[in-house]
């Protein structure tokens, strides 16, 4: 009588072990790519200083570096009821807290009243001309509609408020959050302590990290 072999077992456990091996194999590389691709495409959170914008001449101007003061970005424009009251209003609060630690952002934009019809670098000569302002006048854009700048988007989605005429004014933290906002009839006095506060931290921060 010849003797029993164990050559069927042994014969079948291979494969299977093989096919074992694969498939843990296999979904291991499939969690692998889901965790990557959810690292790679997760949307990462924006802030006002996160976007770019341009410049009165075009150029691309990253936001990121106003990182670190508070920033009173306003949509402006040249003929309109409010005009010389706030440029002169923007102008004088810049002087007095900026540069360092605060800056006003004017951003040009003729969606109200066509009270902005000028090109953006004319835009910048009267404001310079006229009321002698040291802050930044970016290129004109539109802050409504589809065709609405990104970074001023954020401020209107962050604030839930949408301006509704020329001069709305939103103050923007270091790190890049709406604060507060204002509407254009409001007078820039009542900005002051909300720009002195932001800045008293940021100082007091400042002073921490040394």
């Amino acid at each position: 009588m010849e003797p029993l072999t164990t050559t069927y077992p042994l014969k079948y456990s291979v494969p299977k072990a093989r096919v074992v091996v694969v498939f843990l194999s296999m979904v291991l590389c499939t969690t692998i790519l889901c965790l990557l691709q959810l690292k790679v495409f997760k949307p990462k959170i924006k802030d006002f200083y996160s976007f770019e914008v341009k410049d009165s001449r075009g150029r691309n101007v990253s936001l990121e570096k106003y990182r670190g003061k508070a920033t009173l970005v306003v949509n402006v424009a040249s003929y309109c009821q409010y005009t010389d009251k706030n440029y002169m209003g923007l102008q004088e609060l810049h002087r007095e807290f900026g540069p360092s630690h605060f800056t006003v952002l004017a951003f040009p934009c003729n969606q109200f009243g066509e009270s902005e019809p000028g090109s953006s670098q004319e835009i910048e000569s009267f404001a310079k001309g006229n009321y002698g302002v040291t802050f930044p006048v970016f290129h004109k854009i539109k802050i409504l509609g589809s065709e609405a700048d990104p970074a001023f988007k954020f401020l209107i989605d962050s604030s839930k408020k949408e301006p509704r005429w020329n001069f709305w004014k939103y103050l923007v933290s270091p790190e890049g959050k709406v604060v507060k906002f204002w509407r254009p009839e409001e007078p820039i006095q009542s900005i002051k302590p909300e720009v002195a506060s932001l800045i008293r931290q940021i100082i007091m921060k400042k002073r921490e990290d040394l």
